[in-house]
């Protein structure tokens, strides 16, 4: 049977309705009334975590495994409708959004995998040392333990791997902490369905109702009331700058202070080193143009900005990238108002100083279409504005005149989820300084690959130093993922009657 979406909250187990309401903006179809909450349905849904988290946090890492196993499966078999429903909404298309619904389970199964195996919990154990000298020595023993209840914010370029069910949910629920997810006001009802999926898995092993709610709403103070409830402990979170600075800025300014993993966008440099501008410039302006443009720009590791020598290679490179990009004309953006935003901001990139266009066109209400802008190295650095994200198939191309103004332009970066070089054998030596300069700018360094595709793995860092996110130690993918909702805590001389069963057993 089609699922029909209701525009409920889902609170400890029940799809309960509010007063207010907001109507959702699809692509295709019809917008429908979606509850708009605040704090009465923020409270209900914490309370309901807190006490979860007396039971859930307590539970074995086998029976958590099985939760996370049992959501993937939930989702798998709700396969059709979630596409359906993602792909009205949000306007992917039908082989993004099935391919990313296979990002979620299998985020799902990697973090199931990662607990049962248990090295995460970086056991330690001290023996007593009764007859030391000229103290005796307690016995002391080590674990991570799960924080307690988390909220998550809701993606608006990933409804499923970074929303409800995403990777911030999937470690949170790993380690044994409730969730409590803020639903992206772009794709209600595809969170919706995926809540069914995890509510269905609740059911299906026994776990407390309130260990997952998800609490839908378009006011700024949703979000508030979220992240200020003294019971939350920490919050996952993937956006924009602004946004995510005002809700760090929350968090950090609570009477009790607690973590914000905020992802918060990044222009990821494409540094072109002479050897490869050299043998294979057509080829990479080509292949940037496919990683600008991919999903309509709507990446966190867009590539926005290429840095390079100027010269012929250079020349080369930039037609490759303008004739790729020339017919691709205008696609639908995921909301309205990512869209005016890439208006805004590609007007703001073509009228500063220096600034000079490749490729231009005129887009309209909801739609985008690839812009690309020259600029010198010495205008770009002398404008700190050219280093925004804008968020969207924008590319910028820097002209150094020769190397050591490329280590400047690297030295000058803020923090970036990524940096990438484009390189031959014959750049090593050139590159080596490059490199020390980027690991300090970046979490991903990588070399002749673009970065859009993030894969899930062990080990992956999705984060950098800020503004790419608000913690550089973190990672919002990969299994070190899961360390964010954790932290360590020391048994001294306690009976195992009362130790936790992972300090316990293997």
């Amino acid at each position: 049977m089609t699922y029909q979406p209701h525009g409920k909250h889902l609170i400890a187990g029940e799809w309960i309705a509010s007063k207010d309401q907001f109507t959702s903006q699809p692509v295709t179809g019809e917008g429908m009334s979606i509850s708009s909450g605040g704090a009465r349905e923020v409270d209900q849904a914490v309370q309901a975590a807190e006490a979860a988290f007396e039971i859930y946090g307590w539970t074995s890492r086998e029976a958590r495994a099985a939760f996370l196993e049992a959501i993937a499966e939930e989702i798998e078999a709700r396969g059709a409708d979630i596409t359906r429903l993602g792909m009205a909404e949000t306007g992917l298309p039908q082989a993004r959004l099935e391919g990313e619904r296979g990002r979620t389970t299998g985020q799902l199964r990697l973090f199931a995998s990662h607990i049962r195996d248990g090295e995460y919990l970086d056991r330690r154990h001290d023996e007593a040392l009764p007859d030391r000298q000229p103290l005796p020595r307690p016995d002391m023993k080590m674990v991570q333990r799960p924080i307690g209840p988390v909220a998550v914010f809701g993606a608006s370029n990933f409804p499923l791997a970074f929303s409800t069910a995403g990777g911030d949910t999937a470690s949170a629920l790993a380690a044994g902490c409730p969730v409590v997810v803020k639903g992206h006001p772009a794709h209600p009802a595809t969170g919706e369905i995926v809540a069914e999926a995890i509510r269905a898995a609740i059911t299906r092993t026994g776990m407390p109702d309130g260990v997952f709610s998800l609490v839908q709403g378009v006011s700024h103070q949703l979000g508030h009331e979220l992240v200020t409830h003294p019971l939350i402990r920490a919050v996952g979170f993937t956006g924009s700058l602004g946004a995510g600075r005002a809700l760090f800025d929350l968090c950090a300014g609570r009477s009790e202070p607690i973590p914000f993993f905020g992802e918060l966008g990044s222009i990821n440099p494409v540094f072109l080193m002479p050897g490869a501008l050299a043998t294979r410039a057509e080829a990479l302006g080509q292949g940037w143009a496919a990683s600008l443009s991919m999903g309509v720009g709507q990446f966190c590791t867009n590539p926005g900005l290429v840095i390079a020598q100027r010269g012929t290679e250079l020349e080369s490179f930039v037609a490759a990238a303008k004739g790729a990009l020339a017919g691709a004309g205008e696609s639908v953006m995921l909301t309205e108002g990512i869209a005016e935003a890439y208006r805004r901001g590609a007007d703001e990139i073509a009228s500063a100083k220096g600034v000079q266009e490749v490729l231009g066109s005129s887009c309209e209400r909801r739609n985008a279409a690839p812009l690309v802008y020259r600029v010198s190295a010495a205008d770009w650095l002398a404008n700190e504005a050219l280093a925004e994200e804008v968020f969207g198939p924008l590319g910028l191309i820097v002209e150094a005149e020769d190397s050591a103004q490329i280590m400047a332009l690297a030295r000058s970066l803020r923090g970036q989820l990524t940096a990438t070089l484009q390189m031959e054998d014959a750049d090593i030596e050139v590159a080596r300084p490059l490199v020390s300069v980027l690991e300090r700018k970046a979490g991903r360094v990588l070399v002749n690959g673009f970065p859009t595709g993030v894969e899930v793995a062990d080990a992956m860092v999705h984060g950098g130093p800020y503004p790419a996110s608000t913690n550089f130690g973190a990672t919002s993918v990969g299994s070190l993922a899961i360390r964010r909702f954790l932290r360590p805590v020391c048994y001294q001389n306690m009976p195992e009657a009362l130790l936790p069963a992972d300090l316990i057993t293997g």
